[in-house]
Protein backbone atom coordinates (compact mmCIF):
# COMPACT_ATOMS: atom_id res chain seq x y z
CA UNK A 1 0.00 0.00 0.00
CA UNK A 2 3.05 2.34 0.57
CA UNK A 3 3.99 2.12 -2.64
CA UNK A 4 -0.08 2.67 -4.41
CA UNK A 5 0.63 5.44 -1.74
CA UNK A 6 3.80 7.11 -3.31
CA UNK A 7 2.45 6.28 -7.06
CA UNK A 8 -0.73 8.41 -6.54
CA UNK A 9 0.43 11.35 -4.49
CA UNK A 10 3.03 12.00 -7.32
CA UNK A 11 0.51 11.71 -9.85
CA UNK A 12 -1.76 14.69 -8.24
CA UNK A 13 1.50 16.49 -7.23
CA UNK A 14 3.10 16.23 -10.06
CA UNK A 15 6.42 15.83 -8.18
CA UNK A 16 8.53 13.07 -9.26
CA UNK A 17 8.88 9.79 -7.19
CA UNK A 18 12.30 8.70 -5.22
CA UNK A 19 13.96 5.86 -6.24
CA UNK A 20 12.76 4.23 -3.34
CA UNK A 21 9.39 4.15 -4.47
CA UNK A 22 10.41 3.27 -8.01
CA UNK A 23 12.14 -0.13 -6.98
CA UNK A 24 9.65 -2.24 -8.81
CA UNK A 25 10.95 -2.68 -12.48
CA UNK A 26 9.43 -0.13 -14.37
CA UNK A 27 8.56 2.41 -12.26
CA UNK A 28 6.15 0.14 -10.38
CA UNK A 29 3.96 -0.76 -13.23
CA UNK A 30 3.15 -4.17 -14.91
CA UNK A 31 1.22 -4.20 -18.23
CA UNK A 32 -1.97 -5.27 -18.25
CA UNK A 33 -3.55 -4.82 -21.88
CA UNK A 34 -1.68 -3.39 -24.93
CA UNK A 35 -1.99 -2.91 -28.70
CA UNK A 36 1.34 -2.46 -31.11
CA UNK A 37 1.07 0.63 -32.54
CA UNK A 38 1.27 1.41 -36.76
CA UNK A 39 1.16 3.85 -38.90
CA UNK A 40 -2.34 4.73 -40.21
CA UNK A 41 -3.15 3.19 -43.12
CA UNK A 42 -5.91 3.00 -46.11
CA UNK A 43 -4.75 -0.01 -47.68
CA UNK A 44 -7.97 -2.07 -46.81
CA UNK A 45 -10.33 0.91 -47.34
CA UNK A 46 -11.19 3.88 -46.11
CA UNK A 47 -9.76 4.53 -42.14
CA UNK A 48 -10.45 7.23 -39.56
CA UNK A 49 -6.57 7.37 -38.83
CA UNK A 50 -5.45 8.73 -42.44
CA UNK A 51 -7.52 11.79 -41.60
CA UNK A 52 -7.73 12.21 -37.68
CA UNK A 53 -9.74 13.95 -35.66
CA UNK A 54 -11.28 17.23 -35.09
CA UNK A 55 -13.47 18.28 -32.21
CA UNK A 56 -14.36 14.31 -31.52
CA UNK A 57 -14.68 11.87 -28.61
CA UNK A 58 -13.17 8.33 -29.23
CA UNK A 59 -14.22 5.76 -27.00
CA UNK A 60 -12.37 2.19 -26.94
CA UNK A 61 -13.16 -0.84 -25.26
CA UNK A 62 -10.59 -2.96 -23.92
CA UNK A 63 -10.35 -6.40 -22.16
CA UNK A 64 -7.57 -6.23 -19.68
CA UNK A 65 -5.90 -9.60 -18.94
CA UNK A 66 -4.48 -8.83 -15.58
CA UNK A 67 -5.66 -6.73 -13.02
CA UNK A 68 -5.06 -4.29 -9.99
CA UNK A 69 -5.48 -1.70 -7.57
CA UNK A 70 -4.64 1.58 -9.69
CA UNK A 71 -4.25 1.92 -13.43
CA UNK A 72 -2.57 4.41 -16.11
CA UNK A 73 -2.91 4.20 -19.64
CA UNK A 74 -0.12 5.11 -22.31
CA UNK A 75 -0.80 7.02 -25.38
CA UNK A 76 0.55 6.63 -28.95
CA UNK A 77 1.89 9.52 -31.49
CA UNK A 78 4.49 7.25 -32.99
CA UNK A 79 3.76 7.80 -36.63
CA UNK A 80 1.95 11.59 -35.58
CA UNK A 81 3.54 14.55 -37.98
CA UNK A 82 2.46 16.66 -35.25
CA UNK A 83 2.44 16.89 -31.64
CA UNK A 84 -0.91 15.26 -30.01
CA UNK A 85 -3.32 17.63 -28.16
CA UNK A 86 -5.38 15.34 -25.91
CA UNK A 87 -7.84 17.91 -24.22
CA UNK A 88 -8.88 15.28 -21.90
CA UNK A 89 -9.26 11.37 -21.08
CA UNK A 90 -11.23 9.19 -18.86
CA UNK A 91 -11.43 5.55 -17.46
CA UNK A 92 -15.14 3.74 -17.30
CA UNK A 93 -16.36 0.41 -16.20
CA UNK A 94 -17.80 -0.85 -18.97
CA UNK A 95 -21.44 -1.81 -19.25
CA UNK A 96 -22.64 -3.22 -23.32
CA UNK A 97 -21.10 -0.90 -26.43
CA UNK A 98 -20.09 2.13 -25.90
CA UNK A 99 -22.39 2.64 -22.67
CA UNK A 100 -20.36 2.87 -19.03
CA UNK A 101 -21.65 1.98 -15.72
CA UNK A 102 -22.94 5.07 -14.32
CA UNK A 103 -20.84 6.17 -11.16
CA UNK A 104 -17.66 4.49 -12.76
CA UNK A 105 -15.87 7.21 -15.65
CA UNK A 106 -12.70 8.72 -13.74
CA UNK A 107 -11.08 11.53 -15.14
CA UNK A 108 -6.97 11.01 -16.03
CA UNK A 109 -4.27 13.14 -15.68
CA UNK A 110 -1.07 13.93 -17.02
CA UNK A 111 1.53 14.91 -14.47
CA UNK A 112 -1.57 16.83 -12.68
CA UNK A 113 -3.26 18.12 -15.32
CA UNK A 114 -6.45 16.95 -18.03
CA UNK A 115 -5.04 17.82 -20.74
CA UNK A 116 -1.45 16.81 -22.56
CA UNK A 117 0.11 17.28 -25.67
CA UNK A 118 3.03 14.33 -26.92
CA UNK A 119 5.31 15.29 -29.37
CA UNK A 120 5.20 13.62 -32.75
CA UNK A 121 7.48 10.70 -32.36
CA UNK A 122 6.65 9.70 -28.70
CA UNK A 123 4.50 7.83 -26.07
CA UNK A 124 3.41 9.15 -23.09
CA UNK A 125 1.76 7.63 -19.91
CA UNK A 126 -1.29 9.23 -17.96
CA UNK A 127 -0.92 9.37 -14.27
CA UNK A 128 -2.42 6.55 -12.07
CA UNK A 129 -6.00 6.67 -10.74
CA UNK A 130 -7.02 4.45 -7.73
CA UNK A 131 -9.39 2.43 -10.16
CA UNK A 132 -9.12 -1.60 -8.48
CA UNK A 133 -10.14 -4.15 -11.43
CA UNK A 134 -9.93 -7.92 -11.58
CA UNK A 135 -8.15 -9.77 -14.50
CA UNK A 136 -10.54 -10.14 -17.13
CA UNK A 137 -12.30 -6.89 -16.71
CA UNK A 138 -13.49 -4.72 -19.39
CA UNK A 139 -12.54 -1.26 -19.58
CA UNK A 140 -13.88 1.60 -21.73
CA UNK A 141 -11.48 4.57 -22.35
CA UNK A 142 -12.18 7.99 -24.23
CA UNK A 143 -10.33 10.25 -25.32
CA UNK A 144 -11.33 14.05 -26.23
CA UNK A 145 -9.77 15.34 -29.69
CA UNK A 146 -10.41 19.12 -29.46
CA UNK A 147 -7.97 19.80 -31.67
CA UNK A 148 -7.09 18.60 -35.38
CA UNK A 149 -4.74 15.79 -34.41
CA UNK A 150 -3.52 14.86 -38.04
CA UNK A 151 -3.10 10.93 -38.60
CA UNK A 152 -3.56 9.28 -36.03
CA UNK A 153 -1.08 6.79 -35.13
CA UNK A 154 -3.27 3.15 -34.25
CA UNK A 155 -4.13 -0.25 -34.87
CA UNK A 156 -5.91 -1.28 -37.74
CA UNK A 157 -7.18 -4.40 -36.92
CA UNK A 158 -8.91 -4.37 -33.57
CA UNK A 159 -10.92 -7.25 -33.70
CA UNK A 160 -13.05 -4.80 -31.48
CA UNK A 161 -15.40 -2.13 -32.19
CA UNK A 162 -14.50 1.54 -31.25
CA UNK A 163 -17.18 4.10 -31.49
CA UNK A 164 -16.91 8.25 -32.27
CA UNK A 165 -18.92 11.27 -31.06
CA UNK A 166 -18.92 14.59 -32.87
CA UNK A 167 -18.11 17.07 -29.27
CA UNK A 168 -16.77 16.17 -25.95
CA UNK A 169 -18.52 13.16 -24.55
CA UNK A 170 -15.31 12.12 -22.57
CA UNK A 171 -17.76 11.69 -19.36
CA UNK A 172 -21.04 10.39 -21.09
CA UNK A 173 -22.10 7.71 -19.58
CA UNK A 174 -24.89 6.58 -22.18
CA UNK A 175 -24.33 5.69 -26.02
CA UNK A 176 -26.00 8.27 -27.59
CA UNK A 177 -23.75 10.59 -29.05
CA UNK A 178 -21.47 7.68 -30.51
CA UNK A 179 -23.19 7.30 -33.61
CA UNK A 180 -20.29 5.86 -35.65
CA UNK A 181 -18.01 2.40 -35.02
CA UNK A 182 -14.93 0.85 -36.79
CA UNK A 183 -12.82 -1.82 -36.17
CA UNK A 184 -9.74 -0.39 -34.93
CA UNK A 185 -7.84 1.66 -31.72
CA UNK A 186 -6.46 4.78 -32.02
CA UNK A 187 -3.52 5.83 -29.94
CA UNK A 188 -4.54 3.62 -27.48
CA UNK A 189 -1.07 1.60 -27.09
CA UNK A 190 -1.15 0.13 -23.31
CA UNK A 191 -2.96 -0.29 -20.06
CA UNK A 192 -0.73 -0.61 -16.64
CA UNK A 193 -1.81 -1.15 -13.21
CA UNK A 194 0.40 -0.86 -10.52
CA UNK A 195 2.65 -3.40 -9.66
CA UNK A 196 2.01 -5.21 -6.47
CA UNK A 197 4.22 -7.87 -6.55
CA UNK A 198 8.06 -8.51 -6.44
CA UNK A 199 8.25 -10.89 -9.84
CA UNK A 200 7.63 -9.91 -13.18
CA UNK A 201 4.17 -10.87 -14.01
CA UNK A 202 4.06 -9.67 -17.73
CA UNK A 203 3.75 -12.63 -20.82
CA UNK A 204 4.06 -10.55 -24.32
CA UNK A 205 2.54 -12.78 -27.03
CA UNK A 206 4.41 -11.43 -30.41
CA UNK A 207 3.36 -11.57 -33.85
CA UNK A 208 1.54 -10.99 -36.85
CA UNK A 209 -2.34 -11.50 -37.88
CA UNK A 210 -2.93 -14.97 -35.84
CA UNK A 211 -1.39 -13.52 -32.74
CA UNK A 212 -3.67 -10.42 -33.27
CA UNK A 213 -6.85 -12.37 -33.48
CA UNK A 214 -8.25 -12.27 -37.46
CA UNK A 215 -11.15 -14.80 -37.78
CA UNK A 216 -11.92 -14.47 -34.07
CA UNK A 217 -15.53 -12.99 -33.33
CA UNK A 218 -15.46 -9.49 -33.18
CA UNK A 219 -15.84 -7.46 -29.54
CA UNK A 220 -15.81 -11.27 -27.98
CA UNK A 221 -12.37 -11.56 -26.64
CA UNK A 222 -11.54 -14.96 -28.08
CA UNK A 223 -8.08 -14.18 -29.71
CA UNK A 224 -5.45 -16.45 -28.58
CA UNK A 225 -3.98 -14.18 -25.82
CA UNK A 226 -6.95 -13.61 -24.22
CA UNK A 227 -7.73 -17.58 -23.96
CA UNK A 228 -4.38 -17.35 -22.87
CA UNK A 229 -5.26 -15.30 -20.30
CA UNK A 230 -8.26 -16.89 -19.34
CA UNK A 231 -6.35 -19.80 -18.62
CA UNK A 232 -4.07 -17.93 -16.35
CA UNK A 233 -6.70 -16.33 -14.66
CA UNK A 234 -4.45 -13.08 -13.14
CA UNK A 235 -1.63 -15.48 -12.18
CA UNK A 236 -0.12 -13.89 -14.95
CA UNK A 237 -0.91 -10.95 -17.13
CA UNK A 238 -1.20 -11.64 -21.30
CA UNK A 239 -0.09 -8.17 -23.31
CA UNK A 240 -1.31 -8.65 -27.32
CA UNK A 241 1.72 -7.31 -29.85
CA UNK A 242 0.71 -9.20 -32.61
CA UNK A 243 0.22 -7.10 -36.10
CA UNK A 244 -1.57 -8.00 -38.66
CA UNK A 245 0.63 -8.87 -41.58
CA UNK A 246 3.67 -8.59 -39.87
CA UNK A 247 6.95 -9.84 -41.14
CA UNK A 248 10.22 -10.73 -39.65
CA UNK A 249 12.16 -9.55 -42.10
CA UNK A 250 10.34 -6.88 -43.73
CA UNK A 251 9.03 -3.41 -42.80
CA UNK A 252 5.70 -2.51 -44.65
CA UNK A 253 3.68 0.54 -45.08
CA UNK A 254 0.47 -0.81 -43.60
CA UNK A 255 1.96 -3.51 -41.47
CA UNK A 256 4.46 -2.11 -39.52
CA UNK A 257 7.95 -2.46 -38.95
CA UNK A 258 9.90 -5.45 -39.53
CA UNK A 259 9.66 -8.00 -36.09
CA UNK A 260 13.63 -7.38 -35.16
CA UNK A 261 13.38 -3.41 -35.62
CA UNK A 262 9.71 -3.47 -33.49
CA UNK A 263 10.27 -6.31 -30.84
CA UNK A 264 12.41 -3.74 -28.96
CA UNK A 265 9.30 -1.27 -28.26
CA UNK A 266 6.64 -3.79 -28.47
CA UNK A 267 7.99 -7.01 -26.42
CA UNK A 268 11.09 -6.19 -24.39
CA UNK A 269 9.81 -2.62 -23.13
CA UNK A 270 6.55 -3.75 -21.96
CA UNK A 271 6.72 -3.06 -17.77
CA UNK A 272 7.05 -5.75 -15.72
CA UNK A 273 7.65 -8.43 -18.97
CA UNK A 274 8.56 -11.92 -17.98
CA UNK A 275 8.39 -14.29 -21.17
CA UNK A 276 7.86 -13.37 -24.55
CA UNK A 277 6.14 -15.80 -27.04
CA UNK A 278 6.96 -15.35 -30.62
CA UNK A 279 4.62 -16.83 -33.57
CA UNK A 280 5.93 -14.98 -37.02
CA UNK A 281 7.00 -15.52 -40.08
CA UNK A 282 4.15 -17.01 -42.62
CA UNK A 283 3.97 -13.79 -44.51
CA UNK A 284 7.13 -13.55 -44.83
CA UNK A 285 7.20 -16.64 -46.61
CA UNK A 286 3.65 -15.99 -48.48
CA UNK A 287 3.44 -12.28 -49.06
CA UNK A 288 6.18 -12.51 -52.36
CA UNK A 289 3.02 -14.67 -53.73
CA UNK A 290 0.33 -12.14 -52.82
CA UNK A 291 0.65 -8.28 -54.59
CA UNK A 292 -0.87 -5.44 -52.59
CA UNK A 293 0.48 -2.49 -52.25
CA UNK A 294 0.49 -3.42 -48.46
CA UNK A 295 3.11 -6.38 -49.07
CA UNK A 296 5.92 -4.64 -50.72
CA UNK A 297 8.76 -5.15 -50.82
CA UNK A 298 7.26 -8.97 -51.75
CA UNK A 299 11.15 -10.29 -50.80
CA UNK A 300 11.61 -13.46 -51.61
CA UNK A 301 13.32 -14.98 -48.39
CA UNK A 302 14.69 -18.61 -47.46
CA UNK A 303 14.85 -20.92 -44.37
CA UNK A 304 18.02 -19.62 -43.37
CA UNK A 305 17.02 -15.92 -43.64
CA UNK A 306 14.19 -16.46 -41.57
CA UNK A 307 15.98 -18.36 -39.11
CA UNK A 308 18.16 -15.97 -38.65
CA UNK A 309 15.53 -13.27 -37.87
CA UNK A 310 14.83 -15.45 -35.27
CA UNK A 311 17.72 -15.66 -33.93
CA UNK A 312 18.02 -12.03 -33.49
CA UNK A 313 14.64 -11.95 -31.61
CA UNK A 314 16.37 -14.42 -29.19
CA UNK A 315 19.29 -12.45 -29.04
CA UNK A 316 17.87 -9.34 -27.74
CA UNK A 317 15.50 -10.99 -25.54
CA UNK A 318 18.41 -12.68 -23.33
CA UNK A 319 20.45 -9.51 -23.76
CA UNK A 320 17.39 -8.33 -21.37
CA UNK A 321 16.94 -10.87 -19.12
CA UNK A 322 13.73 -11.99 -20.57
CA UNK A 323 12.51 -15.40 -21.89
CA UNK A 324 11.55 -16.42 -25.16
CA UNK A 325 9.49 -19.13 -26.38
CA UNK A 326 9.30 -20.24 -30.22
CA UNK A 327 5.84 -21.35 -31.48
CA UNK A 328 5.79 -23.58 -34.90
CA UNK A 329 4.21 -21.81 -37.91
CA UNK A 330 0.46 -23.06 -38.33
CA UNK A 331 -0.54 -24.87 -41.32
CA UNK A 332 -1.25 -22.85 -44.14
CA UNK A 333 -2.24 -25.55 -47.37
CA UNK A 334 -4.74 -24.06 -48.82
CA UNK A 335 -4.52 -20.47 -47.84
CA UNK A 336 -4.17 -17.79 -50.85
CA UNK A 337 -0.53 -17.78 -51.14
CA UNK A 338 0.28 -21.06 -50.31
CA UNK A 339 3.09 -23.00 -51.98
CA UNK A 340 5.35 -25.81 -52.36
CA UNK A 341 8.15 -24.00 -52.08
CA UNK A 342 7.01 -21.67 -49.06
CA UNK A 343 5.95 -25.32 -47.22
CA UNK A 344 9.50 -26.24 -47.31
CA UNK A 345 10.48 -23.00 -45.89
CA UNK A 346 7.73 -23.26 -43.23
CA UNK A 347 8.89 -26.74 -42.36
CA UNK A 348 12.48 -26.13 -41.88
CA UNK A 349 11.49 -22.71 -39.57
CA UNK A 350 9.47 -25.26 -37.49
CA UNK A 351 12.31 -28.00 -37.62
CA UNK A 352 14.49 -25.86 -36.03
CA UNK A 353 12.44 -24.28 -33.51
CA UNK A 354 11.44 -27.79 -32.12
CA UNK A 355 15.01 -29.45 -32.34
CA UNK A 356 17.39 -26.66 -32.43
CA UNK A 357 17.66 -25.48 -27.86
CA UNK A 358 17.40 -21.97 -29.07
CA UNK A 359 14.97 -20.93 -27.72
CA UNK A 360 13.83 -21.06 -23.96
CA UNK A 361 11.09 -23.38 -24.68
CA UNK A 362 8.92 -24.49 -27.54
CA UNK A 363 4.99 -23.74 -27.92
CA UNK A 364 4.40 -26.34 -30.76
CA UNK A 365 0.98 -25.07 -32.75
CA UNK A 366 1.88 -26.74 -36.06
CA UNK A 367 1.25 -30.19 -34.30
CA UNK A 368 -1.55 -28.94 -32.03
CA UNK A 369 -3.59 -27.24 -34.91
CA UNK A 370 -2.88 -29.56 -37.94
CA UNK A 371 -5.22 -31.98 -39.57
CA UNK A 372 -3.90 -35.53 -39.18
CA UNK A 373 -5.20 -36.67 -42.45
CA UNK A 374 -3.44 -33.57 -43.93
CA UNK A 375 -0.74 -32.16 -41.84
CA UNK A 376 0.18 -29.57 -44.40
CA UNK A 377 -3.88 -27.72 -43.45
CA UNK A 378 -5.28 -26.42 -40.17
CA UNK A 379 -8.04 -29.07 -39.02
CA UNK A 380 -11.63 -28.11 -40.21
CA UNK A 381 -13.11 -27.72 -37.04
CA UNK A 382 -10.18 -24.72 -36.27
CA UNK A 383 -10.31 -23.20 -39.56
CA UNK A 384 -11.93 -19.64 -40.40
CA UNK A 385 -12.48 -19.80 -43.65
CA UNK A 386 -9.35 -19.07 -45.47
CA UNK A 387 -7.01 -21.85 -44.62
CA UNK A 388 -4.69 -19.90 -42.39
CA UNK A 389 -6.31 -17.66 -39.77
CA UNK A 390 -8.08 -19.63 -36.96
CA UNK A 391 -11.58 -19.58 -35.71
CA UNK A 392 -12.14 -19.13 -32.10
CA UNK A 393 -11.95 -22.90 -31.29
CA UNK A 394 -8.76 -23.11 -33.10
CA UNK A 395 -7.45 -20.04 -31.07
CA UNK A 396 -8.68 -21.60 -27.98
CA UNK A 397 -6.49 -24.52 -29.17
CA UNK A 398 -3.50 -22.25 -29.35
CA UNK A 399 -3.81 -21.32 -25.86
CA UNK A 400 -4.11 -24.96 -24.82
CA UNK A 401 -1.31 -25.63 -26.59
CA UNK A 402 1.02 -23.53 -24.11
CA UNK A 403 2.79 -25.44 -20.85
CA UNK A 404 2.04 -22.86 -18.41
CA UNK A 405 5.01 -23.95 -16.75
CA UNK A 406 7.30 -22.39 -19.13
CA UNK A 407 6.10 -18.93 -18.89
Amino acid sequence: MKKLAALLLAAATGVALAPAAQAAPHGGFTAIWGASPHAPTDGFGPSWGTAGFENQTVRQVVRLNGGGPALRIRLANTYGTSPLKVTGATIARTDTGATVKPGSVRHLTFHGTRSTTIPAGAELASDPTLFPVAPLTKLTVTLYLAEPTGPATGHVFATATTYRATGDHRADTSADAFTETTQSWFYLAGVDAVDTTPRRDTVVTFGDSITDGAGATVDADNRYPDELAERLRGRLNVVNEGIGGNRVLNDSPCFGEKATTRFARDALSQPDVRTVIVLEGINDIGFPLFAHPCTTPATQITAEELIAGHRELIRQAHAKGVRILGATLLPYKGALYFSAEGEAIRDALNTWIRTSGEYDGVVDLDKALSDPTDPDKLLATYDSGDALHPNDKGYRAMADAVDLTQL
